[in-house]
């Protein structure tokens, strides 16, 4: 039999591992066990091409990875279908500015040639992110790999819009939007980051025109004032009644406009009056539409002023024009006051550009009707959000939500697929491109320049990604899918348009549960960042610790929806897990080497106490992590195999099989033992499969008895015909008293190897029990002599003592300890806590430390400071009881 490595090198194992299960196909849907379980699936969300692994994703695809494994081994039928998204705005940056490194502008070159530059830029980097995710033991399919731009996907974005431009669900119009002057292209309102920003308030006058005197409006934009077309107060503000179809004058430009009425105004704020710019602000573009204000464009794409806004401003940078209008309003005398004034600034997600809200004309899709069957879906919990208070997020969203805003000025992504007629203005929508025009006949014809928003075809992804509108043989054995693993930061971006699609598109929806991860954050609660310094690539953690210990530090205290912190000692603490995991399972395989598992008969095996225990305790902890990942508990599953793999399994079981594996006195007892430790060491390794999938097959493929891999092997369920109460009960006391037994060893300071009496004295109920465990104790406490009786047993004098569980542990000094020499130590002992006391003491009473030092070091000092106080109490009435 092939022994295991003296050490475990996750180096040597994990690439081999990988390339074996791709090799043989295993992460493809198995077709023979259809008819069984039925069938379990996940969309990756896909990554851009633009990025690389970053935590987030480690993390996020660890999860995934943990459910697909876990289903597969169930029996399901799984797919976890990986791919990764154009991202059109961030590839389309990220290549202007390779271009621009080459000496090249996108201006300079064709739109063709410009997609050449991407696809390459595809091509170079879009597989990256994949082959990492490969490192991270991702068992997806990756013979189903999809991008958002491959034909297939395509196919279905051009059906989609069609189909709803068909239902006037898809509409152009001129609208304001979110402009991005640097990256030259609209964004939805979700793409606008809002960054808390000192600014000003400006206070200035408009002249009345008819009459002396003026009014004073405050701004915090007063460049956009040059396109002023009314002010507004609310109709029932007493203050302004009479002023109403009063005209005002705007200055530096002497446009006459109106003060008007309008519900939108807020009379509590300011002076209640406010300026109307319809082409460059959302709320007064409304205000125009509803009252028929005329639209003054006085900024354009690129941030300038326009001629609209006056001679003496054109061509002007907004900045710029902004400081040259309060320079001439204060020469005119028109300037009342500026003050500070923190206020929400509008950013492009992708370059941090402030956005400028303008007028364009633009595709959009209403949203209306798609909506409200999305929001009924999580209203009737056909589709379930964990945890669930991230339904409210979506739910206000989604009442609220406006049309949504699909057109983008930029050449990476799905071209729209609509063509103009140049010489009758006839609008085509078509697959294909028209070779002549429908209306007039003319083959003078053109395409929309725009692509569409990335997240049009993301929408799409559970089931463009399965071959629709083709009826495919995956779309209807995965669709819908079972969960979505994701963060919370695209539930407006992706989740809820990915639902509202799938209920349009499949009458049904794309998935039934939504698991909200949080966020990676440093040691200190920070947020990842390349600004703050402190972001971890997850590949050196690999190279340093392993994939294993990596994906097992990630669900360790992972708590659906909240954010961790990631600690480097997480990580050690997960590499000694492994370690454990491997040399428990060296001993095992070490004491093998006589057995054979084709000749064991399990009616010739004679289970013991310890034997029928870990079985049970195997078989509870099964239905603790069944129950932990029916919920989507992964903290708790961690914590489950953790407790029981380190603790019952290895520090005790491992023990407790020693003394029959050693002796071959009885070859009976001894392949007993054999059996159930390689029985269980087998069902661990599957329970562990999912979020150590390394080190397990590394391990399993050693094992006697086991064939193919562990990804195949079926996952423990729990038996409750295994279930054994008596036996967990009674070895619960068995190893209190042991571990009571250690207790007083170690604080007297007993030699680990020297053997010691011992005095049991218990209620006649455990008497038994303490009797059945006698060889686990004696073996384990180190014990020569053992008396076991009841409470009114004899006791010797000198004594150290401890009751658990109804037990009375009593441990003779006499010859355990030389007593002198034991008090002598303690109080050498007590000195070092009195002296250690003291100088807490003072450190806790100098006020330059206490109002200086960092609060965690003074919280520090205070718990040194009750940890020596108590020791010390405890050293006291320990030599007490030695010096009776």
């Amino acid at each position: 039999m092939e022994n295991l490595e003296k050490t475990y090198d996750p180096a040597k194992s994990e690439d081999k591992w990988y390339d074996y299960w791709l090799e043989n196909n295993y992460f493809a849907p198995r077709e023979e066990i259809e008819d069984e379980k039925g069938t379990f699936s996940i969309v990756m969300p896909p990554p851009n091409i633009t990025g690389q692994l970053h935590m987030g994703h480690a993390l996020d695809n660890t999860l995934q990875d943990i459910l697909t494994r876990w289903k597969r081994m169930q029996g399901y039928r799984s797919l976890w279908l990986p791919g990764t998204d154009h991202a059109s705005i961030a590839t389309e940056v990220k290549v202007v500015d390779k271009l621009r490194d080459e000496g090249i502008e996108k201006e300079d070159i064709t739109r063709n040639e410009f997609l050449e530059k991407a696809w390459e830029w595809k091509e170079e980097y879009g597989t990256r992110i994949t082959n990492q995710l490969k490192k991270m033991g991702s068992s997806c399919d990756w013979s189903r790999e999809r991008f958002t731009l491959d034909e297939g996907c395509s196919d279905a974005v051009e059906e989609v819009f069609i189909k709803l431009y068909e239902e006037g669900l898809i509409y152009q119009g001129d609208y304001i939007v979110n402009w991005c002057p640097s990256c030259h292209t609209t964004l939805s309102d979700i793409e606008v980051e809002h960054q808390e920003t000192e600014g000003k308030f400006y206070h200035y006058k408009y002249p009345y025109k008819d009459r002396e005197g003026y009014i004073t409006i405050a701004t915090t934009r007063p460049e956009t004032m040059l396109g002023d077309t009314a002010i507004a107060v609310h109709p029932s503000d007493e203050r302004y009644k009479d002023l109403v179809g009063e005209k005002v004058i705007v200055p530096l430009v002497n446009r006459e406009i109106e003060i008007i009425a309008d519900e939108y105004v807020d009379s509590e704020f300011g002076t209640g009056m406010v300026k109307v710019t319809p082409a460059h602000d959302p709320n007064d573009f409304e205000i125009g539409r509803r009252n028929d204000l005329e639209i003054v464009e006085v900024i354009d794409e690129d941030a300038q002023m326009t001629e609209a806004a006056g001679e003496a401003y054109a061509g002007l940078d907004r900045y710029q024009a902004r400081k040259k209008v309060i320079e001439d309003l204060e020469k005119e005398g028109l300037l009342v006051k500026i003050e500070d004034h923190m206020h929400n600034v509008g950013e492009c997600y992708r370059c941090d550009t402030v956005i400028e809200p303008l007028i364009s004309k633009q595709w959009f899709v209403k949203m209306q009707p798609l909506a409200e069957p999305a929001i009924e879906a999580v209203e009737e919990s056909d589709i379930n959000f964990v945890p669930d208070r991230f339904s409210k997020v979506y739910m206000n969203w989604m009442n609220n939500i406006r049309d949504w805003c699909i057109s983008r000025q930029l050449w990476w992504g799905h071209r729209i697929p609509v063509y103009y007629c140049n010489d009758c203005d006839e609008v085509i929508v078509s697959k294909e491109e028209p070779e002549s025009c429908p209306n007039c006949g003319s083959s003078n014809l053109r395409q929309d320049e725009d692509v569409l928003d990335t997240w049009f075809s993301s929408a799409l992804w559970p089931f463009s990604t399965l071959g629709w509108p083709e009826d495919t043989d995956d779309l209807e054995s995965f669709y819908p899918t079972d969960v979505l693993v994701t963060g919370r930061d695209i539930i407006f971006f992706w989740v809820a348009r990915m639902i509202f699609m799938g209920l349009k598109f499949q009458d049904e929806k794309p998935f039934s549960d939504i698991y909200i991860h949080g966020l990676i954050r440093d040691a200190q609660g920070r947020k990842m960042s390349k600004s703050l310094g402190n972001g971890i690539d997850p590949l050196d953690i690999i190279d340093q610790f392993g994939a294993d210990a990596l994906r097992f530090t990630l669900i360790t205290g992972n708590t659906p929806g909240n954010d961790m912190r990631f600690r480097e000692e997480r990580l050690e603490a997960s590499r000694n897990f492994a370690n454990k995991i491997w040399n428990a399972s060296r001993f095992v395989l070490m004491n093998l080497e006589d057995f054979d598992l084709a000749d064991v008969e399990e009616q010739d095996l004679k289970p013991t106490l310890a034997d029928n225990w870990m079985q049970s305790r195997l078989n509870t902890v099964a239905g603790e992590i069944d129950e932990a990942l029916e919920k989507y508990n992964f903290g708790e599953m961690s914590n489950s195999l953790y407790d029981f793999i380190w603790n019952e399994f290895c520090d005790w079981y491992i023990e407790l099989l020693k003394a029959r594996l050693y002796q071959d006195q009885d070859p009976q007892a001894k392949l007993t033992a054999q059996y159930y430790a390689l029985n269980t060491l087998e069902s661990l390794l599957r329970l562990l499969h999912p979020v150590m999938p390394f080190i397990t097959e590394e391990i399993w493929q050693k094992l006697p008895g086991t064939e193919g891999t562990i990804m195949r092997a079926q996952y423990p369920a729990k038996e409750e015909s295994s279930l054994d109460a008596e036996a967990e009960e009674k070895m619960e006391l068995v190893m209190s008293v042991i571990k009571s037994v250690r207790n007083i060893r170690n604080e007297m300071k007993v030699n680990p190897g020297r053997r010691i009496k011992a005095i049991f004295a218990a209620p006649d109920a455990k008497i038994d029990i303490l009797k059945e465990g006698r060889e686990y104790i004696e073996n384990l406490a180190r014990i020569k002599e053992l008396t076991i009786g009841s409470d009114d047993l004899d006791r010797p004098d000198k004594v150290s003592t401890s009751i658990v569980k109804e037990v009375e542990v009593i441990l003779p000094l006499e010859g355990m300890i030389d007593l002198d020499k034991e008090i002598e130590r303690m109080e050498k002992e007590i000195e070092e806590m009195e002296f250690e006391i003291k100088r807490a003491e003072g450190k806790l009473n100098n006020e330059g430390f206490v109002n200086n030092a960092p609060a965690d070091l003074v919280e520090g000092e205070k718990e040194k400071l009750k940890e020596y106080k108590e020791k010390k109490e405890k050293l006291i009435e320990r030599k007490k009881e030695l010096a009776k």
